[in-house]
């Protein structure tokens, strides 16, 4: 916990070191974005805020507005009460991406994240195509599925098209890298699902096909409730987590594959390996103590694993 929050501290001093002042010793509009998204990606998305700070600029830069955005989407549908909000919301991030992308524009929107995006997109020529796919998974706000084909489709569209989006901004257009990005983004995606469980409780969702919940004869509630003696919870959770962590490994095999420079982009594998290690120390009961306690290890095993190249 300490190692975490010291990294956080170092990270945001490394990110805003370089801002640059203003005559009056002001922070510039530009530098206070990049800080803005910083902490924003610190609050909301630590794993792949440590992650991230081992990146080099450019691309560290790029790849904070990146994870700022996606931050921004997704938190919508736990913000807000009314759907309709939500909906209205997404829909500014729909035509904001759009505005984005045409040539005459002549007005950036004074809004932080999305200066940033901008100056991403210019620098490295960002595909449209990803960012829209990044709201558009959001718009399936009760992540109700009924197969598990729906759900990867899902994480596919909402955790891979950033790993694209990464590789991107550091100068990787690779058919292996991108090969290794979707199972990368399937895995975390996957993972982040089994994570949110135990705080859905208050939303009542429960982000698990239908197909599997009836396969092994369990109910929604049941899932909520998670108790640690139901074996029929533990063997649904076994089988999503065994899904996360063959997409992993399919990732990881194509390590050799995949070139020098995209492979600090998928170091994010690292912390989804370690908790698919931590839930199956704890049986896949997804309220373990040990599980919800944060990972004070997390923080070296991430740099170990940038030091090897390793992800």
């Amino acid at each position: 916990m300490l190692a975490t929050r010291l990294w956080c501290r170092v990270g945001i001093k490394f990110c805003t070191r370089y801002q640059s002042r203003s005559a009056s010793g002001s922070i510039s509009t530009e530098s206070a974005a990049q800080n803005y998204c910083a902490k924003l990606v610190r609050q909301f998305d630590k794993e792949n805020f440590l992650c991230t700070l081992l990146l080099k600029n450019p691309g560290r830069r790029s790849a904070l507005a990146i994870r700022a955005f996606n931050v921004e989407i997704a938190r919508i549908t736990g913000s807000v009460s009314d759907d309709k909000i939500g909906q209205m919301r997404l829909k500014f991030w729909e035509e904001t991406v759009d505005k984005l992308y045409r040539e005459d524009l002549k007005h950036v929107p004074d809004q932080p994240v999305v200066q940033e995006i901008k100056q991403a997109i210019d620098k490295h020529r960002l595909t449209k195509r990803y960012f829209q796919r990044l709201v558009t998974a959001r718009w399936n706000s009760n992540l109700r599925f009924v197969t598990s084909k729906q759900l990867e489709e899902y994480v596919e569209n909402s955790v891979s098209s950033v790993y694209y989006l990464l590789l991107e901004a550091h100068g990787v257009r690779n058919v292996h890298a991108d090969h290794a990005a979707s199972h990368l983004g399937k895995a975390q995606g996957i993972v982040n699902l089994l994570r949110s469980i135990p705080y859905q409780e208050r939303r009542n969702v429960v982000p698990i096909p239908q197909e599997v919940l009836i396969q092994h004869g369990v109910s929604q509630e049941r899932i909520i409730r998670n108790r640690k003696d139901d074996k029929g919870v533990e063997e649904v959770v076994f089988q999503l987590a065994s899904s996360a962590h063959q997409h992993l490994e399919k990732a990881r095999n194509l390590w050799e594959s995949v070139p020098k420079q995209a492979r600090p982009v998928l170091l994010p594998g690292a912390a989804t390996g370690r908790f698919l290690e931590r839930l199956r120390r704890a049986n896949f009961h997804l309220t373990d103590p040990n599980l919800l306690k944060s990972d004070s290890a997390l923080p070296l095993v991430i740099y170990w694993n940038h030091f090897r190249g390793k992800f």
